[in-house]
């Protein structure tokens, strides 16, 4: 009877180190990040999520940056701001394909 325990346990234990165990994207994943910039070192921003979680985007030549309505560029981007970027998945990098930021409310 406990070894039959200890099997049980022995395999829910196995399911949940499974269950948390990252997920890899897969290239030309589409994902939408929001949150706020914690970092820029272009040509990579780092946001931080609602859920507090830390993210890396990474801007390319293809990128529009947008900013009340309006097209800008990308050093327009600041430590602080509000985004909303539309991502696909590239050689382990998040490119961010349209990113919309807004400066917070004070």
């Amino acid at each position: 009877m406990i070894s039959v325990m200890k099997s049980w346990i022995a395999a829910a234990l196995m399911l949940l180190a499974i269950a948390a165990l990252p997920v890899q994207a897969k290239d030309g994943q589409q994902e939408k990040v929001v949150g706020v910039v914690a970092d820029v070192d272009y040509p990579h921003i780092e946001v931080t999520t609602g859920d507090k979680k830390s993210v890396l985007i990474m801007l390319d030549s293809n990128t529009v940056v947008t900013r009340d309505g309006k097209k800008v560029p990308d050093t327009d981007i600041n430590v602080g701001d509000r985004l909303t970027a539309e991502t696909t998945e590239k050689g382990g990098m998040m490119m961010v394909r349209t990113l919309t930021v807004s400066t917070p409310k004070k």
